[in-house]
């Protein structure tokens, strides 16, 4: 490989690692993971009948500038045969900002609590079940 096809392959490198993202971030990609990578209760994939039982749901109590978010997924939790592993919240970007891991022989039902400070938008709520995969849903702060 002489000097220029060296750059030219670099520059294709570099300019694809500043639009794939974008594009796979920007709505293509993300419409066609909900179903499969995670689970929706618009696309439970393979898991319709688990909606009931594996989708988070969110209570979101404003205080101040924040607020406090509960999470509670309708799960059994039976010991580590069957369970909810841990609840997940990401920002309105998809970065991450806490999570509750669960113990099945110590925790009753898959319940967590977060506190936002100086938060407003959109938070994403994952819920991980060891068998029936990760399932999200969405509220507004």
């Amino acid at each position: 490989m002489d000097r220029r096809q060296f750059i030219r392959l670099g520059l294709v490198g570099v300019g694809s690692s500043i639009v794939a993202p974008k594009i796979v971030l920007g709505g293509v990609a993300k419409q066609q993971m909900a179903g499969g990578v995670y689970h929706t209760a618009d696309a439970p994939g393979r898991w319709d009948k688990k909606v009931s039982s594996h989708l988070p749901n969110i209570e979101v109590q404003k205080e101040g500038d924040g607020a406090i978010v509960k999470v509670l997924t309708r799960h059994t939790m039976e010991k580590y045969e069957h369970y909810i592993v841990k609840h997940m919240l990401l920002d309105k970007d998809f970065r991450f900002v806490d999570e509750k891991m669960f113990d099945p022989l110590k925790d009753k039902e898959p319940a967590s609590e977060f506190v936002l400070e100086n938060y407003s938008g959109a938070i994403h709520v994952l819920s991980v079940c060891n068998i029936h995969d990760t399932w999200m849903n969405v509220a507004e702060v």
